[in-house]
């Protein structure tokens, strides 16, 4: 078992090119299924999620070469349609497979998904896109869908990220065009219609509630450098907010973090945004201040994955900051490890109240999902002491050594084998 040593105390200092979205190159690599030639991706992560996602393309019969940040997918010779449980429960949006095997094969088998455990998180959604382009669909010890999608409207219930790209997916493989309404609007959701374009697909709309396919165009191969990851941006700012210092993050958008901004220029930090960086920087003698109400929405409103790091900066601060999570139900459970490390917060449903302490001290904590332990190393740094961080496999699923990235600015952190 790994774990991670971080001993706070240190200011962060340096410039960082954050690496690729893994919510973005994960339906992308779905997304190769569609394409009658072979598939170049560039800035590819290395995180366990990534490795899954390659070992089901590799399962439906594709050939995959990766080297380095860049992946190549060959679906010429795939006939798969089913994934393996297995497969399924080693990420939870595996779900991502069904709209791309649906529309090459007429047909999908999967079992129910797997990943962190943050609440329900109903495929309902999924679902009901694939029956509204004339897909039959049966839920009997799995997840069975046939037919040949055909064009139509897809009105969602809830703007959900993997629902939207899933239709997305399985109607440029239909015949006729298939207009999704209440999409989500998320960056990431531009960077796949991006890539079903350069594939010779036609789609419009991303950034919108409203997206429009038009279905039955054949595909070619294509290549796409994958968009930096917003969230691991919005980590290592949290980790500067937390110990203090001044970090400049590269190869990513400001834009697609205005709100995570927002409040750290609220909390009392400097923050310059440019289309070439983001910086932030906090003096350790400028201690930060609490915050109005932090309420987490789809997107262009704050993210619910940013939610847990935020929170692990703003629990050393001047004051109290309230949390509101409205997109799941257990998205809390970095809570009790920060409690550990001292933090005063308090909790009731979908609500935190953090009541701001004035510097946190080092324990012996775990990560119980991705996003949580992004958010303990954060809170880490900022903390009188070592931390011992257990559970990285959840960590690795996300953020590509982020003991390594840390230590590039400045940060004591040590992984070591137990």
């Amino acid at each position: 078992m790994s774990v991670m040593y971080l001993r706070g105390g240190t200011p962060l200092e340096g410039e960082l090119a954050v690496h690729g979205a893994k919510n973005s190159v994960l339906p992308i690599l779905a997304a190769c299924l569609l394409a009658r030639g072979p598939v170049t991706l560039h800035n590819c992560p290395r995180l366990t999620d990534v490795t899954a996602a390659l070992g089901i393309l590799r399962h439906l019969g594709c050939r995959v070469e990766q080297e380095g940040h860049t992946i190549t997918v060959d679906s010429t010779g795939a006939s798969g349609s089913a994934v393996s449980e297995e497969q399924m429960r080693a990420m939870r949006s595996s779900i991502i497979f069904l709209g791309p095997l649906l529309a090459r094969t007429g047909e999908a088998h999967l079992t129910y998904p797997g990943g962190c455990e943050l609440g329900p998180r109903p495929i309902d959604l999924h679902l009901s896109a694939i029956r509204a382009m004339g897909c039959q669909v049966s839920e009997d010890r799995g997840i069975h869908c046939q037919g040949r999608p055909r064009g139509g409207e897809v009105q969602l219930a809830l703007p959900s990220v993997g629902a939207t790209e899933n239709a997305m997916l399985c109607a440029v493989g239909a015949t006729g065009t298939t207009t999704i309404a209440n999409a989500a609007r998320e960056p990431e959701i531009g960077d796949l219609q991006d890539f079903l374009n350069s594939l010779g697909a036609r789609v419009q709309g991303a950034g919108s509630s409203a997206i429009t396919i038009e279905g039955g165009r054949e595909l070619s191969g294509g290549e796409l450098t994958v968009m930096g990851d917003r969230i691991v941006a919005a980590t290592l700012l949290s980790a500067a907010a937390s110990a203090g210092g001044k970090v400049r993050l590269s190869g990513v958008d400001w834009r697609h973090l205005a709100t995570v901004l927002s409040v750290f220029h609220q909390a009392g930090c400097r923050v310059e945004s440019k289309l070439e960086y983001v910086e932030l920087e906090r003096g350790r003698e400028v201690p930060l201040k609490g915050v109005p109400t932090i309420r987490t929405a789809p997107y262009p409103g704050f993210p619910t994955d940013a939610q847990a790091p935020v929170m692990a900066a703003l629990a050393a601060s001047q004051g109290c900051t309230l949390f509101v999570e409205t997109m799941f139900d257990s998205r809390y459970r970095h809570v009790p490890e920060l409690i550990r490390m001292g933090a005063d917060i308090t909790t009731e449903g979908r609500v935190a109240l953090v009541r701001g302490v004035e510097r946190l001290h080092g324990a012996r904590v775990e990560a119980a999902d991705l996003r949580g332990g992004g958010a303990l190393a954060a809170a880490a740094l900022g903390a009188e002491g070592t931390t011992v961080l257990s559970g990285l496999n959840h960590i690795d699923r996300g953020y590509e050594g982020l003991e390594k990235m840390l230590q590039c600015l400045g940060a004591s952190v040590e992984r070591r084998e137990v």
